[in-house]
């Protein structure tokens, strides 16, 4: 059985410096907490400290795997209030998790685009893009999600002054278009090539059998960066299969009610709860999968950035392809019998039954054989 690896207290000493980066410092300058955690059960909630260069709230949420690759961060914008203009040469996207305002991006060149949010809204920030977050209403608080790129950027330079100050534009990620913001964009396969989701939760999605339970798919490309997002969904009394990737990855509930499982290999799953505003950050080659008990389809969206792209010849995410042939995916005929135990029991409490036959039937068409399986047998 896998273990963590925990070592006698003499050897952890020898490595315990190491644990701390210009990155944690910068956090811990910025007077904000990090959250070492896979597992918030409300962003819409959760604790944030005043943020006094910002002028709001915040907190930062990653687990440590994730701190070299990306990050994520909570932010409140007080009613009636703003944000401090900012830029920065690190990537950022946001999803609103509550309220509404709008935002102003501008480049040195004195071009400027201005878009409105709401909760449920999506977007990037150009890269070094001059912004600025306002919030629209006098009595209530806006409080949004941001996944960035920033660990890498601060641990590289240490030098905040030359990440959040330096004059550069790049036109060929932004160049002051009016219409940068608009919600539109085109579709190239999963892929949306888009810079504003106008609603996230109710974003039309594309079939993507191949992850199972007839769920939905779309990917994003957004203002031309190297982080990538996806929302996924799945219907009620289904689940999707389970599977595992590199670190970074920040998965948001948008809609429904669940619970997700979560594992190195060789050990235990470990369950958690969720629902909207959850958020679920696998550590890096866990397995986990997550489940559908509530009584409308459950949706989430993920931000990451692969560091380290899984993925085969092809361009296709290990995360996808059967294991049976080399991916990091489990097959429903090859799950353990605790999977559907667990998930039975957990519908049997809302007094429901799993809908997952044809899906187990569905994938027997197109499963490939065990390795040293014949076809035919």
């Amino acid at each position: 059985m896998a273990k963590d690896a925990i070592v006698n207290e003499n050897l952890a000493a020898k490595f315990a410096t190491e644990k701390d980066s210009p990155y944690t410092r910068w956090v811990a300058a910025e007077g904000l907490d990090i959250i070492a955690a896979h597992y918030v059960p409300d962003l819409r909630t959760v604790e944030l400290k005043p943020w006094e260069r910002r002028g709001g709230r915040g907190v930062f949420i990653n687990h440590e795997a994730t701190r070299t690759s990306n990050d994520c961060y909570v932010c409140e914008i007080p009613a009636g209030g703003k944000l401090a203009p900012q830029r920065q040469l690190f990537e950022e996207m946001i999803l609103v998790l509550d309220g509404q305002g709008s935002t102003k991006v501008w480049n040195d060149a004195g071009a400027e685009a201005t878009f409105e949010w709401q909760a449920g809204s999506m977007f990037a920030i150009p890269l070094n893009a001059n912004h600025q977050h306002f919030n629209s209403s006098g009595s209530k608080p806006a409080r949004f999600v941001s996944s960035t790129n920033m660990p890498p950027i601060i641990n590289l330079y240490d030098d905040a002054d030359f990440v959040f100050n330096t004059p550069r534009d790049f036109p060929d990620r932004f160049n002051g278009e009016p219409e940068y913001f608009s919600p539109r964009g085109e579709q190239k396969g999963l892929l949306l090539d888009t810079n504003f989701v106008a609603d996230a939760v109710n974003l039309p999605l594309i079939e993507a059998k191949e992850r199972g339970a007839g769920g939905g798919h779309i990917r994003f490309a957004m203002a031309k960066g190297s982080m990538n997002s996806h929302i996924s969904q799945f219907p009620t009394a289904t689940y999707k299969k389970g599977h595992r990737h590199g670190p970074g990855a920040h998965v948001i509930i948008l809609s429904g009610e669940g619970y997700s499982l979560m594992w190195p290999d060789g050990e235990e799953p470990r369950r958690y709860e969720w629902g909207p505003g959850t958020l679920i950050v696998p550590p890096n080659m866990w397995f986990h999968q997550h489940f559908n008990t509530g009584t409308e389809p459950g949706r989430y969206l993920a931000f990451k950035h692969e560091v380290v792209s899984v993925r085969n010849a092809q361009g296709v995410p290990k995360a996808w392809i059967s294991r049976r042939i080399g991916g990091d995916q489990i097959d429903y005929a090859d799950e353990s019998p605790y999977v559907r135990e667990t998930f039975r029991d957990a519908l049997a409490k809302n007094g429901m039954e799993p809908q997952m036959d044809p899906v187990y039937e569905a994938e027997l068409e197109t499963l490939p054989p065990k390795p040293g399986q014949s076809v035919t047998a």
